[in-house]
């Protein structure tokens, strides 16, 4: 794949994709030499880099523990522009508030499964109890069913959650593209899991380029081992956005 460059814009998933999925959500937090690399690529793309992910703003800005980057929380749910601005998503904050009260109910004789809630989503993460896997699927489908089609599920690497629906990670590269510094770039998203897949499909809409990081069917163009290769590809393109920027 080719080398990256200081003209294009960059969207970068987080657990899978720039740090190892953990086996708790909390645990995760980028390394200070990653986030000093992924500072160097904000600076020489005029602030067009922006982190897109399942988790939470807040949770975003926690891993990162920089500066504020734009950013796009909760499958675009929530999303920070590049001036520091704040858009959500409108939906049914008791629907949604129903069915976190279900799932807290059905869960309490489950306590291998982790449910995490984000605001304007719940998610119940399986990892630590992989029996229970299609019983959460089923659950989260039943709840989405009564709560009606302004709500949606989400599938991912051994998570599921409800979310409002409307919202994905393209929807927030194809909104990030059409704002300053990104407008008139090459969009370039970097992602592992199946909710990056709406992402790639944006960007291939865009001549951009997809990444997907580790095995599996994918729309991506392009593919990476793992995050020690997406580090060593950014790390690689440096002295080429320096000959890009001049």
């Amino acid at each position: 794949m080719p080398p990256p460059r200081a003209d294009w814009a960059y969207f970068f998933d987080i657990d899978g994709t720039l740090v190892e999925i953990a086996e708790h959500p909390s645990e995760v937090r980028l390394d200070g030499d990653l986030r000093g690399l992924i500072k160097v690529w904000h600076e020489r793309t005029g602030g067009a880099v922006a982190l897109i992910s399942g988790r939470s703003i807040t949770e975003i800005d926690r891993i990162y523990s920089g500066e504020l980057l734009p950013a796009a929380g909760q499958h675009g749910i929530e999303r920070r522009n590049a001036e520091g601005h704040i858009f959500t998503h409108e939906f049914s904050a008791a629907l949604l508030a129903r069915a976190r009260a279900r799932l807290i109910e059905n869960l309490s004789r489950h306590p291998g499964i982790v449910i995490e809630d984000k605001g304007h989503s719940v998610a119940l993460h399986y990892r630590q109890a992989l029996p229970l896997a299609s019983y959460s699927h089923k659950l989260l489908r039943s709840l989405v069913s009564e709560a009606g089609p302004e709500f949606a599920v989400q599938t991912g690497k051994r998570v599921v959650e409800i979310k409002p629906a409307g919202k994905d990670k393209g929807v927030a590269v194809m909104e990030f593209m059409s704002e300053e510094p990104f407008i008139g770039r090459t969009p370039v998203f970097v992602g592992d899991d199946t909710t990056d897949e709406y992402g790639f499909v944006v960007v291939n809409g865009m001549d951009g380029h997809s990444v997907k990081v580790g095995a599996g069917k994918t729309a991506a163009k392009w593919r990476l081992r793992d995050v020690d290769a997406v580090r060593s590809w950014l790390e690689a393109g440096l002295s080429t956005a320096e000959d890009d920027s001049q």
